[in-house]
């Protein structure tokens, strides 16, 4: 047994797990249509949801919903035709954050969050300086061996069932929260991670906007 979930700092973190639904237009970076995100806190009773997150938002002209895209996430051109703007939406949800409170984001392929907030960050600059944890390297860490580290590879392996709307944002945080969790059970019962440090030194994302910026090479 381990002492993870006894760290303080880790008890004091507040992990939101966080996921986009996004178009792919050819000559830009993907560009947001959902997001979705979970608050959680592990205390000494367990875990507890601190609060979610939902909304639509609809895309720039030059990102159209393909029928590709509608293939993928169900989500079509009218249902978004309303929807908040980027501004509308990431600014809504940049709110939600506390200044000076501890924050790590969660996601699975944190690299693709991760990039869909630094070309947003105009919208939610609190956001985008909050580092991240990507469940992919924390599952090579605790289950090696795997075929591949693809979601829904890792629900069968948890036996988390798979949800209807797979491919939603909402519904892609949910069993992404379940799979984090796991993963945190798994890490404190086996003694692999002993804190919070070690956690994020085995899984752990700098937010593009926490990067140094390097100069230029001829900077005199």
């Amino acid at each position: 047994m381990g002492s993870l979930t006894k760290d303080p700092a880790f008890q004091a973190m507040t992990f939101v797990v966080i996921d986009f639904e996004t178009t792919t237009p050819t000559g830009h970076p993907p560009q947001p249509i959902e997001v979705a995100a979970r608050a959680l806190r592990h205390g000494e009773n367990g875990w507890a949801q601190r609060g979610t997150s939902a909304s639509l938002i609809r895309p720039p002209s030059f990102a159209p919903v393909t029928p590709a895209d509608t293939a993928q996430t169900g989500l079509t051109a009218e249902q978004l035709r309303q929807a908040p703007t980027p501004a509308e939406a990431l600014g809504a949800l940049d709110k939600r954050f506390t200044p000076g409170a501890p924050y790590l984001l969660v996601a699975q392929h944190a690299a693709t969050e991760a990039n869909v907030i630094y070309t947003q960050r105009e919208h939610c600059p609190a956001l985008a300086h909050l580092d991240l944890l990507d469940t992919i390297p924390l599952a090579k860490h605790l289950v090696p061996g795997l075929v591949n580290y693809k979601l829904d590879t890792l629900l069968a392996h948890f036996a988390i069932p798979q949800p209807a709307d797979r491919h939603r944002a909402f519904a892609d945080v949910d069993v992404t929260a379940q799979l984090f969790q796991q993963l945190i059970t798994l890490a404190h019962e086996s003694g692999e991670l002993d804190d919070l440090a070690a956690l994020v030194k085995t899984a752990g994302r700098r937010a593009k906007c926490n990067l140094p910026v390097q100069g230029g090479l001829f900077d005199l």
